[in-house]
This record gives C-alpha cells, sequence and structure tokens, in this order.
C-alpha cells in the first residue's frame, strides 16, 4: 500500500495580518562577555528574567514572559548588564514565542561560546492558552 501524502492545512486561515519583524531589523542590543578565569572547571549559572516583553505578530498586543537561561561557560561569561539591554530590546519586536527563544539561544551561544546552554520561555496564559518553548546547545 502506497503512504498517502498529508496536506498540511493553509497558513493563517484567520485571514489576520501577520507581520513578524525581520531579523535584520530586530535592532537588538548585543551581548557583552568577560574572560572565566576557571575554564576546566565546571559551574553552572542561572538567570531569570521575571519581565520579558515582546509584540504578538498576530494581534500585536504585548507577549509577556519568564526567561530562564542555565548555561556551563567555556571561556567567557557573559555580562550581566548587556543582557538585561539586550532582553528589554525585544520590547518593539514583533516575534513569535518559538521564534524568539531560538534568537536568544543563538545569540548566547554566538556571543559567549558556552559548554552547554538550556533557555526557556514561560510565557504567560494568553486566550486560556500556557506556553512553554525551550531550546538547548551543547558544544560539540
Amino acid at each position: 500500500m502506497p503512504p498517502t501524502e498529508t496536506v498540511l492545512p493553509a497558513v493563517n486561515q484567520q485571514g489576520l495580518d501577520i507581520c513578524s519583524t525581520p531579523r535584520q531589523e530586530m535592532n537588538l542590543c548585543q551581548l557583552d562577555t568577560f574572560p572565566y578565569e576557571f575554564p576546566g572547571r565546571e559551574i553552572r549559572i542561572n538567570f531569570e528574567i521575571t519581565e520579558f516583553t515582546a509584540i504578538c505578530p498576530f494581534s500585536d498586543f504585548p507577549d509577556f514572559a519568564t526567561i530562564r537561561i542555565e548555561y556551563v561557560p567555556y571561556e567567557r561569561c557573559v555580562e550581566l548588564k548587556s543582557l538585561k539591554f539586550y532582553i528589554n530590546s525585544f520590547r518593539s519586536v514583533k516575534v513569535f514565542h518559538e521564534h524568539v527563544i531560538n534568537i536568544i539561544l543563538e545569540d548566547f551561544v554566538t556571543s559567549c561560546d558556552p559548554l552547554n546552554v538550556e533557555i526557556e520561555g514561560d510565557f504567560h496564559v494568553r486566550g486560556n492558552i500556557k506556553t512553554v518553548v525551550r531550546a538547548s546547545y551543547r558544544r560539540p
């Protein structure tokens, strides 16, 4: 019996004007780092950022979340003030929950090259739905 081809429904069946901010137009602040003075000694660093805000591309309403980052540094640690500015620079960005966590992960890995990092976006309830998005990276 030949496999049947699954046809996905059309995107945006609600007919809404979906307009995410293009990556090159996000104007995110840069993440700064400093040298980790104990390379080879694995420590875990945890951040909990309770006031994350971005804009929903469907509704143009703000989305609120707690962002949690846990990482093990390799040769560099992320500097906290730059992390605060970086996270706050999402406030005017239209981005889906699933995408923002991947963007944060990519930028974090690019800036400090950790041994591993786990990022979680715990988004506030919207329309009776709670969303939690997790992404991780492990240095090869």
